[in-house]
Parts: C-alpha cells; sequence; structure tokens
C-alpha cells in the first residue's frame, strides 16, 4: 500500500492563505450584501451572513483540510503545534498567510461591492463583553475541532466547526 505523501510547505501555507482569504471574503461580502438586502433587518442580516459563512467554511475545510488541515485562524495553528502536529516555524509561517490571508479576503470584498479597497470599520469592538464573547467562541471551536479528532471522527469535523461558527454568530455579543 503506498502512503500519499505530505502536501509541500509551499502548498500548504497557499491553502491556508487562499482558504483564510476566501473565508473572510464571505464574512465580510455576506455581511455587506446583507446590510444592502435587508437594511431595515437587522436579525435577517446576521442569518444572511450566518448562513453563508457556514456553507463557505464547511465547503473550506473539505476542500483545503487534505492540503493543510484548513486551520484559517492562527490560534487552530497554535493549538495544533502545542499537539505537536505542527513544527514551530509552520506555526508562525501559517499564522503569517492567514493574517495576511485575512487582510486580502476583505479588500477583495470591498472590491466585489464597490467600497473602498481598504475601509476601516468605525463600529467600536472594544468592550470587554466583545472581546470575552470572542475568547468563548474561540475555545469552543477549539474544543470541537481536537476533540472531535481525538475521537477518531475528523470526517465530521467540516460541518461541525461551519456549525459552531454560524451558531457563534448567534450566541456571542461579537458578531
Amino acid at each position: 500500500m503506498t502512503q500519499t505523501p505530505q502536501p509541500t510547505l509551499i502548498a500548504r501555507l497557499t491553502a491556508e492563505a487562499v482558504g483564510t482569504a476566501l473565508l473572510v471574503a464571505t464574512v465580510v461580502g455576506s455581511g455587506i450584501m446583507a446590510q444592502r438586502l435587508s437594511p431595515d433587518d437587522v436579525g435577517l442580516q446576521l442569518l444572511e451572513n450566518a448562513a453563508a459563512t457556514t456553507g463557505a467554511l464547511i465547503a473550506l475545510i473539505l476542500a483545503l483540510g487534505p492540503v493543510s488541515g484548513a486551520h484559517f485562524n492562527p490560534v487552530i495553528s497554535m493549538v495544533t503545534r502545542l499537539f505537536g502536529g505542527l513544527s514551530t516555524r509552520d506555526t508562525i509561517l501559517y499564522s503569517l498567510v492567514q493574517i495576511a490571508g485575512g487582510c486580502i479576503g476583505a479588500m477583495i470584498a470591498n472590491v466585489m461591492f464597490e467600497l473602498d479597497v481598504v475601509n476601516l470599520s468605525t463600529k467600536d469592538r472594544s468592550s470587554g463583553a466583545l472581546w470575552f464573547s470572542e475568547v468563548i467562541a474561540t475555545i469552543g471551536l477549539v474544543l470541537i475541532i481536537f476533540c472531535i479528532v481525538r475521537s477518531g471522527r475528523a470526517s465530521a469535523v467540516p460541518y461541525a466547526v461551519g456549525v459552531w461558527i454560524g451558531g457563534a454568530y448567534w450566541f456571542t455579543s461579537s458578531t
């Protein structure tokens, strides 16, 4: 039986950059579209944004997971490092391309909707409750990924992660 070789570092970094860019483009773009489609209904905007993100995230993890693990988040890469799944060098490189991919994804969404390429939000996100929400959602994400993988059901991770993030849109104040 022939074992499939691990993708090269360049392939893995490309998958992380592209995946993160497409994920952020989805989050930002669906948020813009939701505001345009439902300008007077913030609840419907949230539903539209959460649904788009859930679907795109599942698809991206299914497509790119076999290449890079589909972390798309420096915290996931760091925890993977703690469990011995990535080297320190690869963790740093994954994190750098994820940050770059996220910035590029936001710019892609802005261009698609004919906004300034770089558009800084004026929404205040400095509340302790918002940061606490992000911590709770991230802890849940880490638990879901690593508990499911450890239980031998790694094929369920894309769906569990997508549904968790879609749900987190609704139970966190940071959305």
